[in-house]
């Protein structure tokens, strides 16, 4: 495999966004990838200065119709590898499928764009064109969530009876969209963000966490869409309860509202021999529950094969941490991880080898299309006073 740095393009990151600034982190941690081209806001005049005042030299673009244009000449060694889509969720659709058309591989924040419609259009010109696609769920780039997956579908928790996954924050208790806040303003703004305000943020991170943890998914739903803050177009607390694919019951659990919650994303996972606890704000551990036993509590770094509960532990997963245990890993690297294993993908597409691009180290672009399916579901569910409603996975 070539060890030449891949070539990324970057669109949206600029006017302040906050999500471009840990992607770029993690894009250049391993020193294998870099941003070196980017049109970084709508504003032609804007990108072009933000381009020129970026922390690092980066091809400026008055848009991202001019640099993916430039893309459909581009001589083999000035190509982008792949393009990362950092703006609101109302620009992520046509980018995204614009890029794909051309046989340019996309990493794309979640969630996927505005609508199924989009999102069945997107799966179809992947399928189409054959190219990695990527959608960031950040907390699957924890070790310890890779770590928690192999452990329950390893079957060591015994058959699955019932998940509570959760997404918890507490920033939008008050109406920071009449106060300027740029990141409220988009999220609460339907045109903006979509159906589903709290749901869609981060109701979907909760969603994701569930199915890449177990490997089922939610196939009815009965939900209620709340907004406790007046005047608010879209729900800031987000409760559904689900029926899942093997016959369990599941809770996805978001809300916006809770003074003192920061970026609490927790899930417990019960089966017929034990538990499984794991949260975002402790990502360095996984908690187990055994009846009859003490509790079991594994750090990332410090995990043994064969200890009485482990069985054997697959090679890549243990050679995956990068610094010792009591060392934290965190978000960052989280994003490193997704895009270390994407790149994997991408470097094999364009060397035309087979590529996984499987949603078993990040989410692709079904996981990206049944989380749209998932928040049509609920918002249908909502408004009919939480009637159950099939998920169109």
């Amino acid at each position: 495999m070539s060890n030449r740095v891949l070539k990324i393009g970057m669109i949206g990151g600029g006017g302040g966004a906050f999500i471009a600034q840990p992607h770029q982190r993690a894009i250049h941690m391993d020193g294998t990838r870099r941003v070196v081209a980017a049109a970084l806001h709508p504003d032609p005049k804007v990108a072009l200065t933000e381009a020129a005042n970026w922390p690092y030299p980066v091809k400026g673009y008055a848009s991202y119709d001019q640099l993916l244009e430039e893309q459909t000449t581009a001589a083999d060694g000035d190509r982008l590898d792949y393009m990362l889509i950092v703006t609101p969720n109302f620009v992520h659709f046509d980018p995204a499928i614009k890029a794909v058309k051309l046989g340019l591989p996309v990493m794309c924040e979640k969630p996927l764009c505005m609508s199924l419609d989009e999102a069945d259009q997107i799966v179809a010109a992947v399928s189409e064109k054959k190219v990695p696609f990527g959608v960031a769920h950040t907390y699957l780039g924890h070790w310890t969530t890779l770590f928690s997956r192999h452990i329950i579908r390893s079957g060591l928790l015994g058959d699955i009876r019932w998940v509570d996954s959760s997404y918890i924050q507490g920033w939008l208790a008050t109406k920071l969209e009449d106060a300027g806040n740029m990141q409220a303003s988009w999220r609460t703004n339907p045109q903006a963000a979509g159906k589903s305000g709290c749901g869609g943020d981060i109701g979907t991170h909760a969603l994701m966490q569930l199915r890449f943890l177990t490997g089922l998914e939610m196939v009815s739903v009965s939900a209620r869409l709340e907004n406790f803050v007046p005047g608010r177009a879209l729900d800031d607390h987000f409760t559904v309860y689900g029926k899942l694919s093997n016959g369990a019951r599941a809770i996805i659990r978001a809300s916006q509202i809770c003074h003192g919650h920061k970026n609490d994303l927790a899930i417990e996972v019960v089966g017929t021999k034990g538990s499984l606890a794991w949260r975002q704000e402790e990502p360095e551990a996984v908690t187990i529950y055994l009846p009859g036993q003490p509790d079991r509590k594994y750090w990332r770094g410090a995990v043994s094969a064969n200890d009485g509960f482990l069985g054997d532990l697959p090679a890549w997963l243990m050679a995956e941490p990068k610094i010792p245990s009591g060392h934290n890993e965190a978000f960052h690297d989280a994003y490193a991880r997704l895009h270390r294993f994407f790149e994997a993908d991408v470097r094999a597409y364009w060397e035309k080898k087979p590529f996984k691009n499987d949603g078993s180290t990040y989410a692709n672009v079904r996981d990206g299309r049944i989380g749209m399916a998932f928040i049509d579901a609920s918002v249908a569910s909502s408004a009919r006073d939480g009637a159950w409603v099939d998920v169109r996975v």
